[in-house]
């Protein structure tokens, strides 16, 4: 299914792609540190770390509230530049596939409620290699504000033709369960992005697991096995 297309089903499973799907945030952690490096920048990688999962914008503005528009842009150039000799390191979590085909066969829709810069993602889904398991997504390009702001989310459903009663957000960061929150959607973290239990609960996600492997294994008793057997009583 292309992805600018809705689908008929009736409820959905969105799902973060960087550090939830990917095994990639630490990369991208590393990407910034390097590019702050190249403007004379020193910021410890841990800080950097914290705040992937926001928008690059957001991120710089964060760390460097200073920073000239100019400044900005080389600095989005840069991480863009170094993330890219990453991409053949990048792997899935285990069990991705798995997880995503279970969520479709039982009859709910699957987006990517991506942020990434188009060329990323397209890395990613060939990475995901989900193939019908995946019924739309969305990149920077389908987003005015970044992350924690809920408009990636807001394009995703509208892409899917759901409601954000109709779905459950799965994600890595504190700025995906801070975005779900925006628009009332119910959101699992994963810990494997390398943000704490702790911190992913205290922000508000309704369920914690480690990783997609552990959630495929506790499917049928989370929030999406609940949306599993409404799609099936439909």
């Amino acid at each position: 299914m292309a992805a600018d297309t809705t689908t008929q089903k009736k409820r959905g499973v969105l799902f973060d792609v960087d550090g939830t799907l990917i095994d990639s945030s630490y990369f991208h952690a590393m990407a910034w540190w390097q590019a702050f490096r190249r403007e004379g920048l020193d910021i410890e990688i841990s800080a950097i770390h914290r705040r992937v999962g926001m928008g690059g914008d957001r991120l710089i503005q964060s760390l460097v509230p200073d920073c000239s528009e100019d400044m900005q842009e080389d600095l989005k150039s840069a991480h863009g530049a170094v993330f890219s000799t990453f991409w053949p390191t990048l792997r899935t979590f285990e069990s991705v596939r798995d997880l995503l085909a279970a969520c479709s066969d039982a009859g709910l829709a699957v987006g990517l409620a991506s942020s990434a810069q188009e060329r990323d993602l397209e890395v990613s889904r060939h990475l995901l290699d989900a193939g019908s398991s995946i019924d739309a997504w969305t990149s920077s390009n389908d987003a005015k504000e970044s992350k924690p702001a809920p408009d990636i989310l807001e394009a995703c459903l509208e892409k899917l033709g759901l409601s954000p009663e109709d779905v459950v957000f799965v994600g890595d960061a504190v700025w995906d369960v801070k975005a779900g929150s925006a628009i009332g959607i119910p959101v699992i973290a994963l810990t494997c992005g390398g943000i704490s239990e702790a911190e992913l609960r205290d922000a508000g996600a309704a369920e914690v697991y480690d990783n997609p492997r552990h959630l495929l294994e506790n499917l049928e008793t989370s929030m999406i096995g609940k949306l599993m057997a409404g799609s099936r009583g439909a």
